[in-house]
């Protein structure tokens, strides 16, 4: 068995799998490592199939409101097992699909186990059936993700808590779900559960919800969950976790919480401790993260990190775009840089929470003279069309250029409109260009006209 390689992708996420496509189509004999199931975070665990979950939390909550659209449907009832095989088929569809991928791909080996490093530019592969492959490469990609973590909260290990993996295995809407955490992970899980049909109360430690959101947009997110039921309760320390009646028992200074299911989603670590990263000489920060610079280069020449494992934004699309920069360092003659990119992301709530470029604080904190453009979903007809006007739009746009600098749309599709703004700012647009844009009406985009008109 031939183990001397150009090139080896630990992990299969998605800045690792095309990666490996990539350099192997270009004549690169390369590997692909994988301990788990091909696809990474985002499709086995991550954006998947939570949102595949999160689509029957819409078809539960649109259902129960059938009367306001005069569609009289009667009572509306959970089938977990259903949602749940039917989130399982579509994971089970991509992951497989990604796999054959790979495996028909020429000069690029799939290979199943548990990477470690042994130097810069030799990694042993512990294989399923106990037996060891020494490999050897020239460079050497580390793709390899994150993980929920845990807080080292007292008796939590004696309840049988859940994490933002094991909640979507459920076969029952849990009668009561108490979420430690407030993150995005954490809100997305409590809207959709809420709409399964659960109580729920979210304890989160912060004082101020979403924190690095602005406080307009986070707290009219924040009024739009309480108006879904749910309990939202800030600058909450958890001082120990109890069984109690087959649930949980939380307690919080005077204060307890009573739950029947307990998910702890209160953020991430990644997946660098089976890696002896220390004994190549890659360079982690105080969190396992590994170290990198513009062009994701390590501290280790001909090692490179892409994707969660690095820190900074966790999103699939920031992953993928780290293999854009490597393959055109690698392939395409160089200039790749991390360097002023756009960070789009969006929650997943409903309606969705969808931000591009600077906040206002952020904007405040650059010293920058700008306006704030600010429009009510309310205003935009295609939200009240629907039945769908939740939320609200921002902008920021320089006081002195014209150019956007931000945008926020807390709205229905709210995701499908931040996008289109992310193109006007790629395409350097000015506000008052799309202001005085003709857009098909009615459709979310010509909210933009009374946007920047505001």
């Amino acid at each position: 068995m031939d183990n001397e390689f150009d090139a080896l992708i630990i992990g299969t996420g998605q800045g690792g799998m095309p990666l490996s496509i990539a350099i192997a189509e270009a004549g690169w004999k390369t590997a692909i490592i994988e301990r788990g199931d091909v696809g990474g975070t985002c499709i086995n665990y991550g954006c998947t199939p939570t949102k595949t979950m999160v689509a029957s939390a819409r078809e539960a909550f649109m259902s129960r409101r059938g009367a306001d659209y005069g569609v009289n449907i009667g009572p509306v009832a959970m089938d977990m097992p259903i949602v749940r095989e039917r989130k399982r088929q579509i994971v089970r569809d991509f992951s497989s699909g990604s796999r054959a991928h790979l495996e028909r791909t020429k000069n690029l080996e799939l290979i199943f186990g548990e990477a470690s490093l042994l130097s810069g530019n030799e990694v042993l592969v512990s294989l399923p059936d106990q037996s060891e492959r020494r490999l050897t490469a020239q460079k050497v990609f580390i793709n390899t993700g994150g993980r929920p973590a845990i807080p080292p909260i007292p008796g939590l290990s004696g309840v049988p808590w859940l994490d933002s993996t094991s909640i979507m295995e459920l076969d029952e809407v849990p009668e009561r779900l108490a979420v430690i955490g407030g993150g995005y992970v954490a809100l997305e899980f409590a809207q959709m559960f809420r709409r399964f049909g659960s109580e729920v109360v979210v304890l989160e430690h912060a004082k101020r919800f979403l924190p690095r959101e602005d406080e307009d947009i986070s707290g009219a997110l924040l009024q739009i969950l309480k108006e879904d039921g749910i309990d939202v309760r800030l600058g909450v320390m958890i001082d120990k976790v109890e069984s109690s009646k087959g649930g949980a028992r939380i307690y919080s200074g005077a204060e307890t919480v009573d739950a029947s299911h307990v998910l702890v989603a209160t953020g991430r670590v990644p997946n660098t401790e089976s890696l002896h990263l220390d004994t190549a000489g890659v360079k982690v920060d105080s969190r396992g993260y590994i170290q990198v610079n513009d062009r994701l280069e390590t501290s280790v020449e001909n090692v490179w990190a892409l994707g969660d494992v690095k820190g900074g934004p966790a999103f699939t699309h920031i992953s993928y775009d780290d293999y854009r920069i490597l393959r055109k360092n690698l392939l395409q003659g160089g200039g790749g840089t991390t360097l002023g990119r756009l960070v789009p992301y969006v929650m997943f709530t409903d309606p969705q929470l969808a931000h591009i470029g600077l906040s206002e604080d952020d904007t405040k904190a650059r010293g920058l003279r700008y306006r704030v453009f600010t429009l009510p979903a309310t205003s935009i007809a295609r939200a009240l069309e629907t039945g769908e006007p939740r939320g609200t739009l921002k902008a920021i746009v320089d006081l002195d250029t014209d150019q956007i600098l931000g945008f926020t749309a807390l709205c229905l599709d709210g995701g499908e409109l931040m996008s289109a703004v992310e193109l006007a700012m790629m395409g350097g647009l000015m506000a008052t260009q799309l202001r005085g844009a003709t857009f098909a009406h009615p459709t979310l985009s010509e909210a933009l006209n009374n946007l920047f008109t505001a």
